[in-house]
């Protein structure tokens, strides 16, 4: 199964969901390097973007130049919604993604992410301020609806369709359950039966089994992968293998592990300098610590220096010998 949009394929149809502080360039080079149909990149706001206001520079950075990357933006002026758009695609995006499912009170309180779907009117003007601004294909990211009380992403979803979007990806929560709870992934099947174009599962979705599973429930196209890949950058290759068939992925241990996180490790200095890189990056060496089940004390050592060769020094024993231990 491939989704298509335009001329663009999405094959196979398993999504790296965008992450704010996780899914950056190194981390969406790391997971399409293993194998993925789509990577979402960090949400970027429409006039920051524009203007191009500090703090912006490494989601800028967005990794255009990669055929398998969706830029996603957002915002609550359908002018700046439209001047991102044209600069991204001017410089190279193959698809644009809308956020309006972003739970963030900083978002929210904006009137942007899942505060619009409080006034579907105001959504539909960003949503035909970006698509006839550009001509590379626009999808759209929500949720379910704001509450309980107000479960409008079918109502959304068709408007979004007949103004030009062309993929649809829902997050199986309202706007105010954030993160709590379970995902319904059979709410979304409201949406699927609403419209026409590609629509793609996400929430709670960590491994082959809950893919299937949100797949089934949902009668989605394809499913979106956010949390679950935190420290398992190889999970939508798995995902894919078990869904769609394609090549299993070499799932790194031992030495292949530690020489997977070091160049992660390296990139991400690399690519924020040194001293941003060290800290941005220990949130992700914990995951892979984690993973490989590191005595605490050792990844204590890890996470606290300061220097990264200190690092570099130690990752070895916390990743390969843990792991063999």
């Amino acid at each position: 199964m491939t989704i298509l949009l335009a001329d663009h394929i999405i094959d196979p149809p398993v999504l790296l969901a965008p992450l704010a502080g996780i899914t950056d360039l190194p981390f969406r080079k790391l997971v399409s390097s293993f194998g993925a149909g789509l990577v979402v990149s960090e949400m970027v706001a429409s006039q920051e973007m524009v203007q191009a206001k500090p703090g912006v520079r490494e989601k800028a950075e967005l990794g255009m130049q990669f055929a398998n990357t969706s830029v996603q933006l957002a915002g609550r002026e359908a002018h700046w919604m439209a001047e991102s758009a044209r600069v991204v695609a001017a410089n190279g995006a193959r698809v644009i993604d809308i956020n309006m499912g972003c739970p963030a009170k900083k978002v929210t309180n904006g009137y942007s992410g899942s505060a619009l779907l409080k006034d579907l009117d105001h959504a539909l003007t960003l949503i035909e301020a970006v698509v006839g601004a550009v001509d590379v294909p626009v999808t759209l990211k929500t949720r379910l609806g704001w509450d309980d009380a107000l479960l409008n992403a079918p109502t959304l979803a068709m408007r979004a369709q007949d103004a030009g979007i062309q993929m649809i990806t829902i997050h199986g929560r309202t706007r105010c359950q954030f993160y709590k709870g379970r995902a319904d992934w059979a709410a979304i099947r409201a949406v699927k039966d609403a419209v026409n174009i590609p629509v793609v599962a996400n929430g709670d979705i960590v491994d082959a089994q809950s893919a299937q599973t949100a797949r089934q429930a949902s009668g989605a196209d394809g499913v979106m992968i956010g949390r679950g890949a935190q420290g398992k950058p190889w999970i939508l290759a798995e995902v894919a293998h078990a869904l769609h068939g394609t090549a299993a992925p070499a799932i790194p241990q031992g030495a292949a592990l530690v020489d997977m996180v070091i160049a992660h490790y390296e990139d991400m200095l690399s690519f924020y300098g040194s001293e941003l890189g060290a800290r941005v990056s220990r949130k992700h060496l914990g995951w892979y610590m984690d993973g490989a089940g590191t005595p605490t004390s050792l990844r204590r050592d890890v996470l606290t220096a300061k220097d990264p060769n200190t690092v570099l020094s130690l990752l070895p024993a916390a990743l390969q010998e843990s792991a063999a231990a």
